[in-house]
């Protein structure tokens, strides 16, 4: 995964998707895309799931379950909240730009 001037790079299940983001959050974007690869990478290895779409759901429901028992327990702070939802909008934004090239 690497950081180009047009956005950063990031990969995930194989595939490449650039993501609209601030430079100094290219890290974060980075370390956030590797977690999914590789909950998703988990749950596709299990077999247990079919399909690339099934499986970013399952992760993302593993991650939200992860979040939220986090949350309960330590309590995340609102600065914390809003890098991780906007982490999760250019997850979104790169999946559907991705969607859109499919088509």
């Amino acid at each position: 995964m690497r950081s180009t001037t047009t956005g950063c790079q990031i990969t995930i299940l194989g595939k490449e998707y650039t993501v609209a983001c601030p430079p100094e959050k290219n890290d974060e974007l980075i370390a956030a895309a590797s977690y999914l690869d590789k909950n998703m990478r988990e749950i596709q290895q299990s077999g247990a799931v079919l399909g690339t779409e099934r499986v970013a759901v399952m992760a993302a429901l593993n991650i939200a379950h992860d979040l939220l028992s986090l949350r309960q327990e330590t309590g995340l702070t609102l600065e914390m909240e809003s890098r991780i939802k906007a982490l999760r909008r250019n997850i979104e934004e790169a999946l559907d730009g991705q969607a859109e090239m499919e088509l």
